[in-house]
């Protein structure tokens, strides 16, 4: 017999700090549960207060150290703290492969930390496709600090920025990373730079580039806008992790007062909004396919009596009518 869902429950145990209330909910966000509407209606009036910070970079940059580094330093400062990490799927069962939290063990015991895995599950971008309902748990779980460390595939991992109010680039001196940031476009997305492992050699050429290339951006702005710091930091050994925090408290100052954080959180409820509207409308094209109705447009497109453009506009005309 299913167990029933008692949802005003869970989300108020959930509030109250219960590990398991939270993982729960999490669960059912990360399974699409049908009663997951349910529970985002439940949730949002409690939302809004958490500060959403994301990591992103390159792999072997150290980002789950940094991670749990910052961990390390909020917790000093009494924040309670909520950790997504988006790890890659396994090919086999789909789940996330628990590299993230296997290295931040050493914050399992604290009740003021919640660390989740997540997986990509195919998803690009960096992120896993249930990661704005999963910020919006935390945030309504009453974390004050939300981080999302991303997969670290590279270039591609950009996606943090509609999620994050503020985002943090990792770099570190040897990889290339002066080269790689400017294809990737990170000097777009990035509010705070992070040169990690930066006794290696190499870490002042690291910053020299970065500096020039934020210089170049910088020229092509007209008016007052964010300077992106550049901070040095050994995370392995906790070295200039206060000066990212310090630069975090910064930059939300900074969007306070320019009134920039009301206008990236409606960005973010936007792209979650069309998300939404997107995935459903698949589903029901799924729906017809099943029904064989996409494969009748298909075969009709092939012998050449009806163009693709039409075949998709009856498509639409079939979800409009259902």
């Amino acid at each position: 017999m299913p167990v029933q869902l008692d949802i005003d429950e869970l989300v108020g145990r959930a509030r109250d700090g219960v590990p398991r209330a939270i993982a729960r909910l999490l669960s059912l966000v990360e399974d699409a549960h049908p009663r997951l509407p349910e529970v985002a209606a439940k949730l949002t009036p409690h939302t809004g207060n958490a500060r959403i910070v994301g990591l992103t970079g390159p792999p072997g940059v150290g980002k789950s150290t940094s991670t749990s580094a910052l961990l390390t330093a909020l917790r000093a400062k009494g924040l309670r703290v909520g950790v997504l990490a988006i790890d890659p799927s396994s090919p086999f069962s789909g789940g996330a492969l628990l590299g993230d939290r296997i290295r931040m063990t050493e914050h399992a015991t604290d009740p003021g930390v919640f660390i989740r895995s997540m997986a990509t599950r195919g998803h690009l971008g960096g992120l896993s496709w249930a990661t704005p309902q999963a910020v919006r748990v935390l945030d309504a779980a009453g974390f004050d600090v939300v981080l999302i460390e991303t997969v670290g595939v590279g270039q591609s991992e950009v996606d943090v920025v509609k999620l994050a109010d503020t985002t943090v680039v990792l770099l570190a001196p040897g990889m290339g990373d002066g080269i790689q940031a400017a294809k990737a476009g990170v000097l777009e997305i990035a509010d705070v730079f992070v040169v990690n492992k930066a006794d290696r050699e190499g870490a002042d050429a690291t910053v020299h580039d970065l500096k020039q290339m934020i210089s170049l951006v910088r020229r092509e702005i007209r008016g007052p806008s964010w300077r992106q710091p550049i901070v040095r930091t050994v995370a392995s050994r906790g070295e200039g992790v206060e000066d990212v925090v310090r630069a975090l408290d910064e930059h939300h100052d900074w969007l306070v007062r320019r009134d920039e954080l009301p206008r990236r959180r409606a960005a973010r409820a936007r792209d979650e909004v069309e998300a939404i509207a997107v995935q459903r409308l698949r589903a029901e094209i799924v729906d017809l396919r099943s029904g064989d109705r996409l494969t009748e447009l298909a075969e009709r497109v092939v012998a050449r009596k009806l163009d693709p453009f039409a075949a998709a506009e009856e498509l639409i005309g079939d979800l409009r009518g259902s």
